[in-house]
C-alpha cells in the first residue's frame, strides 16, 4: 500500500513531535512507501526547521519516509498569525498532493488542526484513496474547555461542523484519546467507528539508557520533560517547589525541560520566587532524549483540571517517561491515568500544590527497591500499550481490510 499522512506538526527523528514519523518508517519497513506532508515552520520550536527558499514545498528522504516540507508563515503565539499559518499549510498541502503523479492507497488526514485533516480527505477525493481521520486534539472542544471559544459562537460551530463532516466521511476514526465513545456518538457517529492507538516509544532510542538504581544519593531530581503550554500547568509545579522550599527541603530538585509559549514567563517567575530549587533546560530532539531522561530519579507530569479530560488523555511525553523505568508523579484527573494503571508512580488530584508536594515526600521516603519495582511495571504497561511496532501494527491490520 503507499500511505499519504497529512500532519501539520510531524516531526522528523531529530525532532520533538515523532509520533507520524515513527509509525510511518514501520509502515516503510513492511513494504508500504509513507509520505508525511508537514509543515517547514515548527510549532515547537517556533521557527522554521527547513529552508525552502522561494519554494512552496520541496521532499526529503529521510530513514526511508518522504517528508514534504510545506511552506507557511510564522507566528510567536495563538493570535491571527497563526491561523495564517494554518490555512497557508492545509492549501499548499493540498496542492503539492495533488500535483503528485503517484496515487496513494490509504490517507490519513491528522487532526492537530481540522484544516489539515480536511486537505486529506480532499487528497483522498482526488486520488481516489480511502481516508482515515487521525484525532490528536478534539476541536472545537479542546479550545472551548480552554476559555479560547464560547461553545455557541460562529467559530466553534463551524468546527464542530468540520469535525462532523469528518468523522462521517473517514473510514475509521484513529483516536489517540482513550475514552472517546460519548463524544463521537454525540455528533451523531457510530463508536465503531473509533480505532485506539495511542502515543508510543520507539524503544531502541532507550538502548543507552542509564540504568535507574533506585535514587538512593541527594539530591531527588524531580524532571519534567515537555511543553510549556498553557494545557500543561507547569506552574503548579513551580507552586510545589515553594512549598518545599518553605517547609526547608533541600534534597529535592526539579528539572525542567522543554520549549513552548510560557517557557520565559516561568523563568522569570522561579527568578523572582528565588526559586533555586528549579532549573529549566532546553528541549531536546527525541534520539537524545533517553540521555536527558536518564539523569532523573523520577518524573512530573502536571495537567489543568478541565472537564476534556474526561475523555482520557494520550500525552506523548508520559510515554517517554514509562519507557524511561522511573517513578511518576501525575499532576490531574482523566479516566485514563497509565500511572494509576501500571501501579508505575502516584497520582495526584488536581487543585493542590501542598498535595503535590506531599506526594513527592511520599515518594521520596520509599526505599530505593520500592522506587525500581514502580518503574519497572511502568515500563511493562508500555510494552503492551504504547509500544510504536504493536501500534503500528495495528493500523495496518485496518489498512489492510477493504472497506466495508
Amino acid at each position: 500500500m503507499r500511505i499519504w499522512i497529512v500532519n501539520h506538526h510531524a516531526d522528523p527523528p531529530d525532532g520533538l513531535a515523532t509520533r507520524s514519523f515513527d509509525i510511518a518508517r514501520r509502515f516503510v519497513e513492511k513494504g508500504n512507501p509513507t509520505t508525511i506532508f508537514v509543515c517547514a515552520f515548527s510549532h515547537y520550536h517556533l521557527r522554521p526547521v527547513r529552508k525552502l527558499g522561494f519554494r512552496l514545498w520541496r521532499s526529503e528522504d529521510i530513514e526511508g519516509v518522504r517528508m514534504v516540507w510545506i511552506a507557511a508563515p510564522s507566528y510567536r503565539g495563538n493570535d491571527w498569525r497563526r491561523v495564517l499559518n494554518m490555512v497557508t499549510f492545509s492549501v499548499l498541502a493540498l496542492l503539492s498532493g495533488a500535483l503528485r503523479r503517484e496515487r496513494p492507497d490509504i490517507v490519513v488526514g491528522v487532526s492537530v488542526h481540522p484544516l489539515a485533516a480536511l486537505s486529506g480527505w480532499l487528497l483522498s477525493r482526488l486520488k481516489g484513496a480511502r481516508f482515515f481521520f487521525e484525532v490528536t486534539d478534539l476541536w472545537p472542544q479542546t479550545l472551548i474547555d480552554f476559555g479560547r471559544l464560547r461553545a455557541d459562537g460562529r467559530a466553534a460551530r463551524a468546527m464542530r461542523s468540520l469535525e462532523r463532516f469528518l468523522f462521517r466521511h473517514a473510514e475509521r476514526i484513529v483516536m489517540l484519546w482513550r475514552h472517546t465513545d460519548e463524544y463521537v456518538a454525540s455528533q451523531g457517529v457510530s463508536p465503531a467507528k473509533i480505532l485506539w492507538v495511542p502515543h508510543g516509544v520507539e524503544l531502541k532510542r532507550y538502548d543507552d539508557l542509564v540504568p535507574y538504581r533506585g535514587a538512593p544519593a541527594r539530591p531527588f531530581k524531580v524532571m519534567y520533560v515537555g511543553a510549556f503550554l498553557a494545557s500543561n500547568s507547569v506552574g503548579t509545579i513551580l507552586d510545589a517547589a515553594g512549598v518545599l522550599a518553605r517547609r526547608g527541603r533541600d534534597d529535592v530538585r526539579f528539572i525542567l525541560v522543554g520549549a513552548g509559549v510560557e517557557r520565559e514567563g516561568l523563568i522569570e517567575r522561579a527568578r523572582t520566587e528565588g526559586l533555586a530549587n528549579v532549573e529549566f533546560r532546553e528541549p531536546v530532539p527525541k534520539r537524545e532524549v533517553a540521555r536527558v531522561l536518564g539523569e532523573a530519579d523520577a518524573f512530573i507530569y502536571v495537567l489543568r483540571d478541565l472537564p476534556l479530560y474526561r475523555f482520557g488523555i494520550s500525552l506523548n511525553k508520559l510515554t517517554d517517561y514509562l519507557a524511561a523505568g522511573r517513578p511518576i508523579i501525575l499532576f490531574g484527573r482523566s479516566s485514563y491515568d497509565p500511572v494509576r494503571d501500571a501501579q508505575a508512580g502516584i497520582s495526584v488530584p488536581p487543585g493542590d500544590p501542598e498535595a503535590l508536594a506531599d506526594a513527592i515526600f511520599e515518594l521520596v521516603a520509599l526505599t530505593p527497591e520500592e522506587r525500581i519495582e514502580m518503574g519497572e511495571r511502568g515500563r511493562r504497561y508500555l510494552l503492551e500499550h504504547h509500544n510504536i511496532p504493536v501500534l503500528s501494527d495495528r493500523l495496518l491490520n485496518v489498512f489492510e481490510k477493504t472497506e466495508a
